[in-house]
């Protein structure tokens, strides 16, 4: 169910992750992060991946900058690692485009299309060409031909084909966005169009060769924390099935490494399903005909970029994040907060908020703790000072959104959960349909998660889904529901 990178390209990301995290604890940052590249690929040491040592070490360098926080596009590549470890110290806030692309890395894929292999018998039949709405295809000479200028890249034509004979060609990258905003460029490499990009991280997860790329925040957090900063962390729900530990030893060793303390954000999903609940209440008796979720920042920026017309229909209730930077603030207000998240999009979603200062993804958490040595198992226990429900914690899993509405929902208002688990082509053309129509026939609480199996399943998760759902849960079924909180 997660999407996480391939194994190769996330043991790449950390280790260079660790390097940068201990040359800033260092006494020579800049110089030793120069030396990141040589050092992974030293003179004379095995080339595991690309042609040449060189190549090896400018993708190396490429990934060394994008974990400085700084964008491949935007950076000349005559300047050195030196200076431009020096220039992100001089950073005052994250830049508004998450993602970069490293060009050195990526393959420049073959545009993606449909074609015929040797296999094609140009059979009597012809499944492909009476298949095909669009004339793209006829058999000659005893063998299909696929026109270009006509073919639309549908797939039908495969799918009938008895013998298999006909393959579509993919794009990783471009295959896996569900909103056409990666594309080929015109020297061949993968572009980003922030215009269209909704940062779900599909793109990330699925190259095989790691070449899109987050932009890490973790130097700015660490400059904050040297600076002797109140450093604050906000940790999301799905965090607590991503390492070995308990969740109050997971607090502990996130203390260990300089924040004055940790929050639950699921103590805000506890505001947002009641402010979700009351409002969905209220609109049901207005007469509206659905509404859906508003939690994920993944589908907010899908609805602000590309289906305006969902908006009356979408929740007003602000995410949990939302509502925990908010209670840091008030309780610290000359705090410095940083959200622990799953996904990039969340990036997007803090930009905009004046209480959110940065975000720290999952990898970029476990490089830290490796770097530092720290064992979370081994780490003792530090409780939660606010106890969230098991109904907010369960916010990581696909459905639990809805499940927490529905349990503070009256009778005579009933809930009819619509569950979209994961942004695709086919789910953002329902949702689109819904949105036309006003009306969804399946249900009248749609709740949308851009990542499959929800937070669980981010681009940026470091365990399994089944392993992290197992231990997320046993962590819900041990906390109070929500009804008994308000009882108390």
């Amino acid at each position: 169910m997660a999407i996480n990178s391939p194994k190769q390209t996330s043991h790449l990301k950390r280790e260079i992750l660790v390097r940068l995290i201990r040359a800033f604890l260092s006494d020579n940052f800049a110089e030793n992060t120069r030396l990141i590249p040589y050092a992974m690929r030293p003179k004379g040491s095995e080339v595991p991946y690309r042609c040449c040592i060189y190549k090896e070490r400018a993708i190396l360098r490429d990934r060394t900058i994008a974990g400085l926080g700084e964008s491949i596009e935007e950076t000349d590549e005559s300047t050195s690692l030196y200076e431009i470890a020096k220039n992100s110290l001089k950073r005052e806030k994250p830049d508004e485009k998450p993602l970069t692309v490293l060009t050195t890395a990526c393959k420049g894929c073959v545009p993606s299309r449909i074609y015929v292999t040797d296999l094609c018998q140009g059979c009597v039949a012809r499944p492909c060409e009476n298949t095909c709405k669009f004339g793209a295809i006829k058999v000659t000479n005893g063998k299909s031909q696929i026109d270009p200028e006509k073919c639309k890249n549908c797939g039908m034509c495969a799918q009938v084909c008895p013998y298999q004979a006909i393959q579509k060609i993919i794009v990783p990258c471009e295959n896996a966005c569900p909103v056409g905003a990666i594309f080929k460029g015109e020297d061949g490499h993968a572009k980003i169009d922030f215009e269209k990009c909704i940062s779900c991280g599909k793109c990330a997860a699925a190259c095989p060769f790691g070449a899109v790329h987050e932009r890490s925040q973790v130097i700015d957090i660490l400059k904050n924390i040297k600076a002797g900063k109140k450093v604050i962390a906000m940790a999301a729900p799905a965090i607590m099935g991503q390492l070995p530990c308990t969740p109050q030893q997971l607090k502990q060793a996130i203390l260990q490494l300089g924040f004055a303390d940790v929050y639950e954000v699921a103590q805000g999903a506890d505001v947002t399903t009641k402010t979700e609940a009351a409002e969905f209440v209220e609109r049901m008796e207005d007469g509206a005909e659905f509404m859906t979720t508003s939690c994920c920042a993944g589908y907010n920026e899908l609805v602000d970029k590309h289906i305006p017309e969902m908006k009356p229909f979408r929740s007003n209730t602000k995410t949990p994040l939302y509502y925990t930077a908010e209670i840091v603030k008030r309780e610290n207000p000359d705090a410095v907060t940083v959200f622990f998240s799953p996904c990039v999009a969340k990036r997007r979603e803090a930009l905009k908020n004046p209480n959110v200062d940065y975000v720290i993804n999952y990898e970029e958490l476990g490089a830290w703790f490796v770097a530092l040595g720290i064992q979370v198992a081994e780490c003792a226990e530090s409780e939660f000072e606010n106890e969230a429900s098991a109904e907010a914690r369960n916010y990581a899993v696909i459905g639990g959104v809805a499940k927490a509405v529905q349990t503070l929902l009256p009778e005579e208002i009933p809930a009819h959960p619509v569950i979209i688990d994961g942004l695709n082509k086919q789910s953002i053309r329902d949702l689109k349909k819904y949105a036309k129509n006003g009306l969804c026939e399946l249900g009248n609480l749609i709740e949308v998660m851009a990542c499959p199996g929800g937070c669980l399943g981010g681009n940026a998760t470091v365990n399994a889904y089944k392993p992290a759902l197992k231990q997320l849960t046993g962590y819900v079924n041990s906390s109070k529901s929500i009804k008994e909180q308000i009882e108390e």
